[in-house]
């Protein structure tokens, strides 16, 4: 247990979320004790910082590489583009991907309380029940996480079988409303697939309009729905501009961490535990530096081998998406947003077209009949979505495209560096295995017959960019030219692998790992809900409590994948 005093008092240079930091001078050495110590302020961190701080008796600390959430662009929704490549986002890019040309694919994370969340288009979606019960972990299948995800959750469409309310977590209708969006459903209609309004619900497949995580029309990240009402609890302490740079192993055992802060270093001890909330690419990251991960890559680089654990930083995961854009002359693309009414009706109702999150729609399609299920995710966004989203929308447009959910291909984050201010070295290898690119042409004719359809006729005037033909060798050819990133990585720090089901560092006492790096294989669909729903479980076995009591579905409904 930490002193009383470092509980309820924040040491110097330390300021509460969503203020900005005061202007002092720190000392050019920092050292505090805490109870248990969190890096990275993601969604996953700002869960469990809130949870394990509503133990009055216990102090924590959360360590965030980037400032406060003060950026009017975070919570204004349509405004995250606008975050891609500034001082919010760790700004990453893949190696040169073998199978895609050799070209390096964007990678957005966020470096900012939220961190993802705080620059994600907010979709809410779960998986599907087949991804938690496969991932063979005790204590991870979908009945076990199910009451997490409930106890998160404040839907307005209110509590049911699979919706819980009262959490802090708001999950919204859409607000923007687009007439586009809505034909995109109407044009899968027609094409012949069935629709499904709750994603999340018994069934997967089919198409309609996600969720968001907003309330009243703006972003709800976990920074502002956990962390932001827990902010002023004594025994919690908040750092940013903070960047951690190792873990400190004594004896075997994390007993804290090391960083700096504007050149200034700072340690924080950790009398309980270290968990390791920064991410696929940066928990990793993260060990490697400390001394955990494959021996003969930290020998390379003259870092002291704690741990030879091969594992760290293999099993890298991510959603490929193919963009299919269509050009029109409609004046009601997202291009048109800002006018001074948008901007009254977003003020003062919440609602318009400031509040569009991109994909207000899409769906879940197999590729083969014989799938147990869907292993594409169609999201559709009512705006003109070129190069990963970098480029400038010229024209107004439709944006809409298959995710590949299931992928056989691994990548890998290793160091590039023993310099912990050095981007890792990532590689996805997208389309490497064996089916991956052919499930990714046929995933595209999909997309190419609902494009087709009556309903979005008005919307088709010209493609941009186009493939050469449907042919399969044209196919084959645009998707290797065009795949990116949807943003969606995760398994680098793998339960079974490196971590065992109650998320300890096999080999190391006092460490954990909780985010989407733990994940054995990816979940089919956005996966900030499931690593929210991870930060929750964490916290419970962190805490040695007892899950939620576990909702019993109806006997009828069997959630059939």
């Amino acid at each position: 247990m930490a002193p009383r005093d470092t509980r309820h008092a924040a040491p110097r240079g330390v300021h509460r979320a969503g203020r900005p930091p005061p202007a002092m001078v720190t000392p050019s050495k920092e050292k505090h004790m805490y109870d248990y110590v969190i890096v990275g302020a993601g969604s996953a961190g700002c869960v469990l910082a809130a949870r394990l701080s509503e133990d009055p008796g216990t102090s924590v600390c959360l360590i965030e590489a980037g400032p406060p959430d003060t950026a009017e662009s975070i919570h204004v929704p349509v405004a995250f583009g606008k975050l891609f490549r500034t001082h919010l986002d760790w700004d990453y890019d893949t190696h040169e991907e073998r199978f895609l040309g050799r070209r390096r694919v964007y990678l957005p994370r966020g470096r900012v309380l939220g961190g993802t969340g705080s620059i994600n288009t907010m979709v809410y979606i779960r998986g599907n029940r087949l991804d938690f019960d496969g991932w063979g972990q005790p204590g991870w299948g979908f009945d076990d996480l199910l009451p997490y995800f409930k106890r998160s959750e404040d839907n307005e469409r209110g509590e049911s079988a699979y919706h819980g309310v009262g959490g802090p977590l708001a999950v919204s209708e859409g607000r923007s409303n687009n007439p586009m969006s809505a034909a995109f459903v109407e044009a899968a209609a027609q094409a012949g697939f069935a629709l499904n309004d709750d994603f999340n619900g018994a069934e997967q497949d089919g198409f309609g309009f996600f969720q968001l995580t907003q309330r009243d029309g703006r972003r709800c990240s976990t920074s502002t729905a956990f962390l932001h009402p827990a902010a002023d609890r004594p025994n919690l302490t908040i750092e940013t501009d903070l960047q951690v740079h190792r873990v400190l192993i004594e004896n075997g055992a994390a007993v804290g961490v090391t960083g700096t802060r504007l050149g200034r270093e700072a340690t924080f001890r950790a009398a309980r535990e270290v968990v390791l909330c920064a991410g696929a690419y940066n928990s990793p990251q993260l060990l490697m530096l400390s001394g955990i991960g494959p021996a003969q890559l930290l020998g390379a680089f003259g870092i002291d081998v704690v741990l030879d654990q091969p594992q760290v930083g293999q099993n890298l995961q991510d959603h490929a998406l193919v963009p299919l854009v269509f050009t029109h002359s409609q004046p009601i693309s997202l291009t048109a947003a800002g006018s001074p009414e948008d901007v009254r009706r977003f003020l003062d109702e919440g609602r318009g077209p400031l509040t569009a999150n991109g994909p207000e729609a899409g769906g879940f399609v197999r590729t083969s009949d014989d799938l147990p299920a869907p292993d594409v995710e169609f999201l559709a966004a009512p705006v003109m979505f070129a190069d990963s989203g970098l480029g400038t929308p010229t024209q107004h447009a439709i944006s809409f495209g298959p995710s590949m959910l299931t992928p056989r291909s691994r990548g890998h984050v290793t160091l590039a560096s023993d310099d912990p201010t050095a981007k890792p070295k990532i590689s996805h290898n997208y389309f490497a295995a064996d089916g991956d690119l052919d499930a990714a042409v046929e995933a595209t004719r999909i997309g190419l017959r609902i494009a087709r359809q009556k309903a979005l006729n008005p919307f088709r005037e010209a493609q941009f960019e186009p493939p050469a033909s449907e042919s399969d060798e044209d196919l084959r050819a645009y998707v290797r030219q065009y795949t990116h990133s949807i943003f969606h990585p995760a398994g680098t720090c793998a339960m079974g692998g490196v971590v065992d089901a109650e998320l300890r560092v096999t080999g190391i006492d006092g460490l954990r790992v909780a985010d989407a790096s733990v994940m054995p294989t990816l979940v089919r669909g956005n996966p900030n809900a499931p690593t929210i729903a991870i930060a929750e479980k964490a916290a419970d076995l962190i805490r040695g409590s007892a899950p939620p009591p576990r909702t019993a579905l109806a006997a009828a409904d069997t959630h059939r994948p």
